[in-house]
């Protein structure tokens, strides 16, 4: 089965706002076989959202919406949709007894405009929610079928899970499941990536291949269409296994993993202790450890010397290097690291500094020229990079490969 989504809000066309909506809506449908065969984003406008609900029906019999439902003037999915099936609204008293009551349980006043939220187009079915006080409603008629859902992402997200999708698998509206799998590399360009990747793509179909990169790396897409959901699994973890013997030292995780809890794990299993000493990242490496859950068993803390004169009191990095190799050098990267070891006592340490911009840039250090030391095992090493983009794009891609380093490091440790 496909269908066609709807996603409805100024901000979303402004992009003020991004869809998440729209990209787990496909993702959740494909996992029970039903396709989202197009996605369409249209402002606030009653025109606007009676012609994209109109056409989508006009390619296929189901339409689902997201927005527009809330007791505001700008919220208008509800009565365009309702016109469009020729469907008045009529108050459902049941509806506003349960808003009254959810308002006085959280000790607030109910506005009378919330009584449009309890309106319902006549014969449209209600799919309650439980995270907020717009219900979804499921409209059919003429036209086709159109299920309408707030576009508050919790609460869509839970409509769709707990009430469309087993709805569409109770009458045999879904059919084969899509199935896909996240692997994670970091490290490599897209084009080496895509070079190793290539030659295997004959042996791992029938399973397509999507590149996704990003600031953390490249991730690919491994996607079953249309097969068993066991045979799918099985499809999806054989290609897993293989591609992790194509990237080693690269491939760090599946699904959502994340390179710093990654590496937290390899250190904790090891018993090994880190700390950081930043300059151009400030914070940013620091802030990616200790955002994992249980870091502190291995994170000790860090430094973040962005001027000389903390690089100096805070690390212990001679004043004589500095004067003489400039903070953006190899020697003081590595007396940063060196002193992080040495202040905190950690097992192991990375230090960075770098250009990143959009001034200091020179032609000995050009912008985006960053500088790593890797503590780790007893030894030193220093790692010259440089990082194209704007100066966000330089700390995110620095953050990424300090992480990458320790990572690779602590795993080469056995």
């Amino acid at each position: 089965m496909e269908i066609e989504l709807v996603t409805i809000g100024t901000e979303l066309v402004l992009g003020f706002t991004v869809d998440t909506n729209g990209a787990f809506a496909g993702q959740r449908l494909a996992e029970v076989g039903v396709r989202l065969a197009r996605r369409t984003s249209v402002r606030d406008d009653p025109a606007e959202i009676r012609a994209a609900v109109a056409e989508g029906l006009t390619r296929g019999r189901l339409v689902v919406t997201t927005g527009g439902l809330g007791p505001t003037r700008d919220d208008m999915t509800k009565k365009v949709v309702a016109a469009l099936f020729d469907a008045p609204l009529e108050l459902q008293e049941p509806i506003w007894d349960d808003l009254v009551a959810r308002f006085a349980k959280l000790g607030r006043p109910i506005s009378p405009t919330n009584r449009t939220q309890a309106e319902v187009p006549r014969g449209a079915q209600v799919l309650r929610n439980r995270r907020g006080t717009a219900p979804g409603l499921w409209l059919a008629g003429a036209p086709g079928e159109v299920i309408l859902l707030p576009g508050v992402p919790y609460e869509m997200r839970g409509l769709l899970v707990e009430e469309v999708i087993p709805r569409l698998v109770g009458r045999g509206s879904a059919g084969a499941a899509i199935v896909s799998a996240m692997v994670r590399t970091t490290g490599l360009p897209e084009s080496a990536v895509g070079e190793r990747v290539g030659p295997l793509e004959a042996e791992l179909a029938p399973l397509s291949v999507a590149y996704l990169p990003g600031y953390d790396g490249v991730d690919l897409r491994l996607t079953a269409w249309g097969l068993p959901p066991a045979e799918a699994r099985a499809r999806l973890a054989a290609a897993t296994d293989r591609l992790r013997a194509v990237f080693p030292g690269h491939m760090y995780g599946t699904g959502d993993d994340d390179l710093a809890a990654v590496l937290l794990a390899e250190c904790r299993r090891r018993r090994l202790t880190l700390a950081v000493a930043e300059s151009c990242t400030g914070g940013l490496v620091g802030g990616r450890i200790a955002a994992v859950p249980g870091a502190s068993d291995v994170f000790l803390g860090g430094v973040i010397a962005y001027a000389n004169g903390v690089k100096e009191g805070a690390l212990d990095v001679p004043a004589a290097l500095l004067a003489e190799h400039g903070a953006v050098s190899e020697p003081v990267v590595r007396a940063m690291a060196e002193g992080a070891l040495r202040r905190t006592g950690a097992d192991g340490a990375v230090a960075i500094t770098g250009v990143a911009g959009p001034t200091g840039g020179t032609d000995q250090k050009p912008l985006g020229t960053v500088w790593f030391a890797f503590a780790v095992g007893g030894r030193v090493e220093t790692v010259r990079v440089g990082l194209p983009g704007s100066r966000h794009d330089v700390q995110a891609r620095a953050t990424q490969a300090a992480l990458h380093g320790l990572w690779r490091r602590v795993t080469a440790l056995g």
